[in-house]
């Protein structure tokens, strides 16, 4: 097996040295999301609720790039700035899965890049 670089103009570009996910055989590793715009490159702005939206939409582009959906995620990291938030990141976070949602787990941070609220990972499989 070799592993594949996904990515896509959908979901915004990496601002270090990584790639957006990884795939390796029927796995797809992918990188912690921002509320990034894609086009702009710009932060939405806005409140925990429509950061977690913007990230979750920058997630589903990867995976569409991927040839997946969110059926097919596994296994989610929360990493918020404050834990007081997870309600709101929940709800909006769990509209995204009809059922059978993946393992995840959620964790407070000390900093996240750019000053955001919210970052998440996934990984999936075919």
């Amino acid at each position: 097996m070799e592993k594949k670089i996904i990515g896509t103009d959908s979901a915004p570009a990496p601002i270090g040295p990584y790639n957006q996910a990884v795939q390796f055989g029927n796995m797809l590793f992918i990188s912690g999301q921002i509320a990034l715009d894609a086009q702009t490159g710009e932060l939405v702005q806005g409140d925990i609720k429509v950061e977690t939206k913007k990230v979750m939409e920058n997630l589903q582009a990867i995976l569409k790039a991927a040839g997946m959906d969110f059926s097919n995620v596994l296994k989610s990291t929360i990493f918020l700035m404050d834990m007081g938030q997870f309600a709101q990141v929940n709800e909006v976070y769990g509209a995204y899965f009809a059922e059978d949602a993946p393992a995840r787990e959620t964790v407070q941070v000390a900093g996240l890049p750019k000053g955001v609220k919210v970052e998440i990972s996934m990984v999936a499989a075919k």
